[in-house]
């Protein structure tokens, strides 16, 4: 593959095409094997050009929303219609017939959790974070009760 100038990078229809990979999900590794650059080029090329920044964080940004609208439907629960289609053949005469049902998904509680993780992590992190103040609190307990002969 030929090099890529990064003149040719800051026109237009190739800065939809760096947005449109973003969009679609794709790693900054996948796009400059895509631009035909090293992952290292396109990291300089960032820092110097700011409409290839721009390109790649305007692309992603749309993902990450859709993303995370996602996920919040699936912890909170949604209703969704689903349809099904009968068909049937009597004495050589064939008929469908369709039904549409309204569905129910519930929260999904690890949906909710990641969620919380990382919406609230002080509240909701594995492990709580001890202060420096606590810490010291609790080896002077320890101690006292081991001068003190437990």
């Amino acid at each position: 593959m030929a090099r890529a100038k990064y003149k040719e990078w800051l026109e237009e229809e190739k800065l939809i095409l760096i947005n449109g990979w973003a969009k679609k999900g794709l790693t900054e590794e996948q796009i400059a094997k895509n631009m035909g650059i090293a992952y290292s080029t396109l990291r300089e090329w960032k820092k110097k050009y700011e409409a290839i920044e721009a390109a790649l964080k305007k692309g992603k940004e749309v993902v990450d929303y859709e993303v995370e609208s996602a996920l919040f439907k699936r912890a909170m629960g949604y209703e969704y219609e689903e349809e099904k289609t009968y068909i049937q053949e009597v004495d050589g005469k064939v008929t469908k017939r369709k039904e549409i049902y309204k569905r129910h998904m519930p929260g999904d509680t690890t949906a909710q959790i990641f969620w919380l993780k990382n919406r609230k992590p002080e509240e909701w992190r594995d492990r709580p974070r001890i202060s420096n103040e606590s810490m010291l609190n609790r080896l002077d307990e320890v101690l006292a009760s081991i001068e003190s002969g437990f």
